[in-house]
């Protein structure tokens, strides 16, 4: 039976300098329409002191940016295709969305960040001649390294801040996901020392792309903070910052594609601990590392080639003692620290690895999950709505 998934596909653009002044005017008016509209969205809220329920939606908006491009001081938001701004509006939409379930509040976008445009149709992908035809502008060179699989849905062309142009193709693929019958069942846990030690023993070093790089970083960027700004030294100084941060991402994320393939071709069933990212990055000592691991991309790569593969991958909860747990007796040590590495049970005398317990503990309770709902996760008291909506709004008024 065809199971119906979304993949995307991304490729490099080669632009001619006369598109990427038209792209540089794409991303111009859909970065100035997103800040527009969060400001106006922050400025209700902030009128209405949040006291109504409903707020400006995205119907709203976009009858608002209607008005808005017959204002003769906005008449240039007409150069660019109408569906790039409206695809910024829904995108602004998203942000919001994502707030209120507990994430960020929307931020604004910046010129020296990367830019993307998401063009949802009305586009063209020759592969005989090797373009990408969008509206309102001629045929950009495309580099195919691959064929495209499936019918594409919409496009986002983005361009890095080291100057490179590139575009995400989604597609929708309609593929047979297999029936697994290699493999067997492995705990994993994700740790800074080793990225992963796995509950039968193997392990894969983590490789610290971040860390190795840091003294050529600190020179380009002490290099680039003693250019004069506006001049073109500083321009190509920030390009070699760009580069090398680009390279790090690179090498951080092909390392993390082989990791996760490569438990999922070898497990049929994989358990690991549901981790909260972003309160270990509040804490300075460990941060940094944290960051350059990629433990949240790599769930995610493990969550979707699982489904794409036919491998169960299953999340135990974060408050499940797996490292203060003697996986042989179950002893709980209550005084184990972050800094012991080896212990000893006192209750059956076995001396404890410390990741290797983890890992095979995550497996125990993993497999007891089998057949029942995994417990519910602790939830901490979140502020209220309208003061976090009122915090923000007064950080960038």
């Amino acid at each position: 039976m065809k199971t119906p998934i979304q993949k995307a596909f991304k490729f490099r653009l080669y632009p001619t300098e006369e598109q990427k002044r038209q792209l540089a005017c794409h991303f111009g008016q859909a970065r100035f329409v997103y800040n527009y509209f969060l400001r106006q969205r922050i400025d209700y809220y902030l009128a209405h002191n949040g006291e109504e329920k409903q707020g400006i939606g995205l119907h709203d908006t976009c009858k608002m940016l209607t008005a808005l491009k017959k204002q003769p001081e906005f008449e240039w938001l007409n150069e660019s295709n109408a569906q790039v701004l409206q695809q910024a509006l829904r995108h602004l939409d998203v942000a919001y969305t994502n707030f209120f379930k507990g994430g960020g509040f929307p931020q604004f976008h910046k010129k020296r960040n990367r830019q993307s445009i998401t063009i949802p149709q009305h586009f063209t992908v020759d592969e005989q001649s090797g373009t990408i035809k969008i509206p309102k502008m001629e045929p950009i060179k495309c580099v195919f390294h691959r064929a495209l699989v499936g019918t594409a849905r919409h496009l986002t062309i983005s361009m890095e801040p080291s100057g490179k142009y590139f575009v995400s193709v989604l597609c929708a693929v309609e593929i047979d996901i297999p029936v697994k019958t290699t493999g067997g069942e492995i705990g994993i846990d994700l740790g800074l020392k080793t990225f992963i030690v796995a509950s039968d023993g193997q392990t894969i070093d983590k490789p610290a792309h971040l860390r190795e790089s840091e003294r050529k970083l600190k020179k380009l960027q002490r290099s680039l903070s003693r250019k004069q700004n506006g001049g073109a030294n500083r321009a190509k100084a920030r390009i070699r910052v760009a580069n090398l941060h680009e390279k790090i991402r690179n090498q951080r994320t092909d390392f993390l594609h082989k990791a996760s393939r490569k438990l999922i071709d070898e497990n049929q069933v994989i358990y690991a601990e549901s981790l909260n990212v972003k309160g270990m990055v509040r804490n300075h000592h460990l941060a940094k590392s944290v960051s350059d691991a990629g433990w949240g991309e790599f769930v995610r790569q493990l969550t979707y080639k699982a489904a794409w593969y036919g491998v169960r991958f299953e999340q135990i909860d974060r408050f499940f003692p797996s490292s203060k747990r003697c996986n042989a007796c179950g002893w709980i040590n209550e005084s184990l620290t972050l800094k012991d590495r080896k212990w000893t049970c006192h209750n059956c005398g076995q001396v404890v690895e410390r990741d290797l317990n983890a890992a095979q503990n995550i497996l125990q309770f993993g497999q007891a999950m089998v057949g029942r709902d995994a417990p519910e996760p602790k939830r901490l008291k979140r502020p209220r709505v309208a003061k976090r909506v009122a915090e923000s709004g007064s950080r960038i008024l």
